[in-house]
């Protein structure tokens, strides 16, 4: 595909999806795909991952608007944002955004995100599933992690220039000029490289916002060790307060 032809730029992180990534990618918008191009990376998954993306590709019209690469060896969260980041800076999309190919997070809702990204010169803009009161429990949202994510997030307010309601979220989508200033070499390799970002955004006062977004758990297991994770926040807490 021509990159000039690229505004967005939507990378999926998969890891053992069989069971959700066609769906994930059928409800991405047809007016977000006419000016994106998709990739779906797959981090050395066990199942039929790769086999539900052929399925999908079997029955999709927009064909060139996506791509498929497989990491041999599971690499970790941090080395799939880190290649979808560098994927989306070289295609020369205006915009970049990460969408989970687990289904937690919605595909039909990157319109209006992008949009919002447009419309409001933003640098980062992350989902919340807290903005709106009760909409994590309705959502399924375990209540440790409702918790968890609410002690951590007011400590990061506390820290943090911009204050957020959900820094725990992946649905995220940065500008390319934000992370044209990064070097990607140096992020995290773990769960926390998403806050990691959110941070150096936050120092560099580049414009960060939210909008609210639906909550979505099921029966997926995690791979997320929320000790090691909430040792990894403490540690970027720690560092953004050395930044000030």
């Amino acid at each position: 595909m021509d990159p000039k032809s690229i505004d967005y730029f939507i990378f999926v992180p998969a890891y053992n999806v069989e069971r959700t990534l066609g769906e994930v990618l059928s409800k991405i918008d047809e007016s977000v795909l006419a000016r994106a191009h998709v990739l779906v990376i797959d981090d050395g998954s066990r199942d039929g991952t790769a086999q539900a993306y052929e399925r999908f590709m079997s029955s999709c019209a927009e064909n060139a608007r996506f791509e498929y690469f497989r990491f041999e060896k599971n690499s970790g969260y941090g080395a799939v944002v880190k290649k979808g980041l560098a994927e989306g800076i070289a295609s020369g999309a205006a915009f970049v955004a990460c969408l989970h190919g687990d289904g937690q997070y919605p595909a039909e809702k990157l319109g209006e995100f992008f949009a919002e990204m447009e419309n409001c010169n933003l640098d980062l803009l992350q989902g919340s599933r807290h903005a709106i009161a009760g909409e994590a429990k309705r959502g399924g949202m375990p209540l440790y992690k409702r918790i968890g994510g609410a002690f951590l997030t007011a400590l990061e307010n506390l820290s943090f220039r911009v204050k957020l309601t959900d820094r725990h979220s992946g649905f995220i989508v940065y500008s390319s000029r934000f992370l044209k200033t990064l070097d990607l070499n140096k992020l995290s390799t773990s769960f926390d490289i998403d806050l990691e970002l959110i941070s150096i955004a936050d120092a560099r006062h580049f414009a960060i916002a939210e909008l609210p977004i639906p909550t979505r758990y099921a029966d997926e297991k995690s791979n997320l060790n929320v000790v090691t994770y909430g040792m990894r926040v403490l540690r970027q807490i720690w560092r953004r307060k050395i930044l000030q």
